[in-house]
């Protein structure tokens, strides 16, 4: 049933790109398979991903805290892309008969060429003022904290993540205690990473300590929760 309420919304994709045109990256991602998430995408050059692409940061904490239980869509959040472009995103919950989640239909809108021909006519008017005021856009640095990030591997989206953890909590990657890296991978299971395929491997790698580590810290904070 899964598969073919997909398959219907792979129509959509292709029908929505087509329709709202090479400004809007429209993407359908499969909330079953995190690794390979993405099983249609149309205008991909917008965030430079392809079909195969692994779940988004975004992605990954719905799914990990179940929000999508109480809403059916999120309206006009950040996305940031690999070139550092504010993108406006909206991602729409495909659920079941069940409520259950078995995908995301995600439209990111990139208004570049709009706010570059609207400051051009606002020259004419003013060179200066009014330019500032109609100004929007915010610098990624800002709101890189809230944005959701497009990435292409399991890497990317283990290191986006990670160096978020990281500088919240003012950690030195170069010289982590035990109790410091226990406290990153608890934190990173509760984003959801560890449920991407070959995530511990990347994790381990970036926290330079060893897999069976991880696991071992996994293991760790199950017997935690269980008590």
């Amino acid at each position: 049933m899964n598969q073919t309420i997909l398959k219907q919304y792979s129509i959509l994709v292709e029908f929505l790109g087509k329709t709202l045109g090479p400004d809007y990256e429209v993407v359908l991602h499969d909330t079953k398979n995190y690794t390979n998430s993405i099983v249609a995408i149309a205008n991909g050059h917008i965030s430079g991903r392809t079909i195969g692409a692994p779940m988004t940061n975004f992605g990954l904490n719905v799914i990990s805290d179940k929000s999508y239980k109480n809403c059916d869509y999120k309206l006009n959040y950040n996305g940031i892309s690999k070139d550092q472009r504010i993108l406006r995103s909206s991602t729409m919950f495909i659920k079941d008969e069940n409520e259950e989640l078995v995908g995301m239909l995600c439209i990111n809108f990139d208004d570049r060429r709009y706010v570059d021909i609207s400051n051009q006519i606002l020259k004419l008017c003013h060179p200066d003022e009014l330019v500032e005021q109609n100004s929007t856009y915010k610098s990624v640095n800002s709101i890189i904290d809230e944005a959701e990030s497009f990435s292409g591997s399991i890497a990317e989206v283990t290191s986006t993540v990670l160096k978020k953890v990281l500088s919240d909590n003012n950690i030195p990657i170069d010289r982590l205690t035990q109790d410091e890296r226990l406290r990153i991978v608890d934190i990173l299971n509760q984003k959801g990473i560890f449920m991407l395929k070959g995530a511990v491997s990347e994790v381990a790698k970036q926290l330079h300590c060893s897999e069976p580590s991880i696991y071992r810290y996994l293991n760790k904070l199950q017997k935690y929760k269980e008590d």
